[in-house]
Parts: structure tokens; C-alpha cells; sequence
């Protein structure tokens, strides 16, 4: 195997280790967690918005994500999509 190839390969398997919306994570939450404690587990999310104390936030893409809705500061409900 030559070492462009190696390179490759390398690269890829550590953004896949990399990648928080997995399974694994999605897990992790449950409700009543804050707001900081999920962005510890997941990171910066990709698109937040919200009113009147209420928010949702998503993490990921069209194909796989998790979406978390708070009230105030606090996790009430979540779900997940194409998650491996």
C-alpha cells in the first residue's frame, strides 16, 4: 500500500471517530439535561432558533442529525435520524 494511499485511509477513519452524531451519543441524552451539557456531548450545533423560552437546536444534515427542543435551559424532547 503506498503511503498517499495509507494517508488516506488514516483520514478517514478519524473523521469518522470523530463524528459526534452517532448512536452512541444520541443515547446520552435524556430529558432535563442542559443546554451545556448536550453542546459538551455534541459540540456547536449546526442551526439553533427559538421564542418566548422556548428553543431547538440541530446537529448534523439532511441525512443523519439530532434535534433537541429545551424549555428554558433544559432538554424536554429530542430525536434523531439516520443515526449509525
Amino acid at each position: 500500500m503506498s503511503f498517499r494511499s495509507l494517508a488516506l485511509l488514516s483520514l478517514c477513519v478519524l473523521l469518522t471517530a470523530c463524528n459526534k452524531i452517532n448512536q452512541e451519543n444520541y443515547s446520552k441524552i435524556h430529558a432535563g439535561m442542559n443546554k451545556a451539557e448536550v453542546e459538551q456531548l455534541l459540540g456547536t450545533a449546526t442551526d439553533c432558533s427559538g421564542a418566548l423560552g422556548m428553543s431547538s437546536c440541530t446537529w448534523g444534515n439532511n441525512e443523519a442529525f439530532i434535534s433537541v427542543q429545551y424549555a428554558g435551559d433544559k432538554v424536554v424532547v429530542y430525536s434523531g435520524q439516520g443515526l449509525k
